[in-house]
């Protein structure tokens, strides 16, 4: 028989399940094998921030919004976040096509709205005017450029100029230098069937802002990655619903999943399989590399949301801004059921921006502090954290810095 897809991710969630039951009753997570070290540098460095700004956001295939913010032929989405002025949008035949947001004529910004719908993208300076396809359409006065024998003065140009851009798996992915080649396939590998089970495709955009702070971004990135804190940071917030002691990990090459388990899970013990209810409470934290988390579940138990993270550093190394937004899974069914999605947003929010974001922001001041050579210290239940650092070091080509062996962090602190 041909396992079908509500077959295949219900197996998926089942085989979750059994492992956070297993570990609730043996008292175990997944653990790296040891702790590791990491120079406090990694965060502080601006020639290793400009590297990565480089690498990371221009010559590797981000998430730029998911499929269903651009679901209709001529809707489009501005994308900046990378430094690079880029307006995404679904054209007439219905591809994703991505391109610089600059008129060929003076480089005027042309979409200058955040979203919207348009057939043609029309220059608010001189006029011209581009098909959703980024074929020039029309040129005021166009006979005055034009040479005496008639011929257009762009030549073979009149065309805007084209970034890589593709969706797969409900998400749209845009690679931010003009000319080059984006293999997206080989970016996701076999992450690619994980993210086909979220079925993001169906997801429904509510409300979505942007959360600042002054830390650098992958210490912003680092506090989704593990609930090692939630029991001191989060006591009121997080803590009430979800184990701090318990971690379900899988890496997917450079991307991963973490579980965090929640404490109406714990009843799961002394139940039969078939009463667990494994497609209404599993979802978790799903690391699209390199910067991007995307969260399937809520603050609050027994209700479901996708929220979308996405880190983009500043020019500085301690200058961070992330792009929040929260989706109904399989569109918004009715009002009440938007006010609580849009809820939830503000839910999340004041957690990441009154706990993490403000503990982030602290850690950075006191990191520029620091002597050289200076490290921080990922526990074993940070597995997370260890493999983002170590693939992001692979991939800009500039190994994580050595630093010194030292004692365990335990017999550290007890001395």
């Amino acid at each position: 028989m041909t396992e079908t897809f509500a077959d295949r991710l219900h197996q998926t969630r089942l085989g979750l399940g059994r492992r956070i039951v297993e570990h609730i009753r043996s008292g175990t997570s997944d653990l790296a094998d040891s702790a590791m070290r990491n120079a406090v540098s990694v965060y502080t460095d601006p020639a290793r921030h400009a590297v990565e700004r480089q690498k990371l956001f221009r010559e590797t295939p981000v998430v730029a919004c998911l499929s269903s913010d651009i679901r209709e032929p001529g809707q489009y989405r501005t994308f900046d976040e990378t430094g690079v002025p880029i307006v995404v949008v679904r054209s007439r035949d219905g591809q994703v096509r991505a391109f610089l947001n600059a008129c060929l004529h003076r480089g005027a910004r042309l979409a200058r709205e955040p979203a919207g719908k348009a057939n043609l993208f029309t220059c608010w300076f001189h006029g011209w005017s581009y098909a959703n396809d980024g074929r020039l359409a029309a040129v005021p006065e166009a006979e005055r450029f034009t040479d005496a024998c008639g011929a257009s003065a762009l030549g073979d140009s009149d065309h805007l100029i084209a970034v890589p851009a593709e969706e797969r798996y409900g998400l749209v992915f845009v690679q931010a230098t003009p000319g080059s080649t984006m293999d997206l396939d080989t970016h996701l590998g076999d992450f690619g069937p994980q993210l086909e089970l979220l079925e993001l495709d169906k997801a429904e955009r509510v409300k979505d802002g942007v959360l600042p702070v002054a830390s650098n971004w992958k210490y912003a990135l680092d506090t989704y990655g593990e609930g090692y804190h939630f029991a001191a940071l989060h006591k009121q917030t997080l803590a009430p619903y979800f184990r701090s002691d318990i971690t379900v990990y899988d890496q997917f090459g450079p991307h991963h999943r973490v579980l965090f388990v929640g404490r109406e899970l714990e009843a799961w013990v002394d139940m039969p399989e078939d009463q667990w209810g494994v497609d209404d409470a599993l979802g978790g934290i799903h690391y699209i590399f390199p910067n991007t988390i995307l969260f399937a579940g809520a603050v609050s138990p027994g209700k479901r949301y996708y929220t979308t993270f996405r880190h983009f550093p500043g020019e500085s190394p301690g200058e961070t801004v992330t792009h929040k937004a929260v989706y109904a899974p399989g569109g918004v069914r009715d009002e009440a059921h938007r006010q609580e999605v849009d809820a939830a947003f503000d839910a999340t929010a004041h957690v990441v921006t009154t706990e993490d974001y403000v503990v982030s922001a602290e850690g950075y001041r006191n990191m520029l502090a620091m002597p050289a050579g200076a490290t921080v210290i990922y526990g074993r239940q940070e597995i997370s954290l260890q493999n983002v650092h170590k693939t992001l070091a692979e991939a800009i080509g500039l190994p994580l810095p050595a630093v010194t062996p030292a004692q365990s962090p335990l017999r550290e602190a007890a001395e």
